[in-house]
């Protein structure tokens, strides 16, 4: 700590003016017209894309039985604690109808060490894996 007092950080008038008058040199940001729109045969391509299908939002609602992977990963948001599992060994102890989202909670739960406790704190964020 130093005993300096608070007006040390301030600029004095004259260089406030001289940094006033620099910024009022510096050309403005040009407005240039926005690029224009892409061809419709790209969006075909992107949207028949197989990757285009699958969000986590997809991911997570599928029972196991659907999903064609064959390592399933989930990781918490809170911890950053990494499970994998083996679809074939999730369908042998959760079942082929059980879904991905509720699977995954079990497994980071099982293993959780975020406990406070609350209801509403205790245990894992999971944050399910896209590839």
């Amino acid at each position: 700590m130093t005993d300096r007092p608070a007006s040390w950080r301030m600029p004095t008038p004259k260089q406030m003016e001289k940094l006033a008058a620099e910024a009022a040199r510096r050309p403005s940001p040009s407005t240039a017209a926005p690029d224009p729109p892409l061809p419709a045969e790209y969006w075909d391509s992107v949207l028949k894309d197989p990757r285009a299908g699958t969000t986590e939002t997809k991911m997570r609602q599928r029972r196991l039985s659907e999903i064609q992977r064959h390592v399933l990963r989930v990781s918490c948001r809170r911890c950053e604690r990494t499970v994998e599992i083996q679809t074939a060994d999730a369908v042998r102890l959760y079942g082929a109808d059980a879904l991905w989202k509720d699977v995954a909670q079990r497994l980071l739960d099982n293993t959780c060490r975020q406990r406070t406790g609350r209801h509403e704190e205790d245990g894992c964020w999971p944050a399910f894996e896209a590839s």
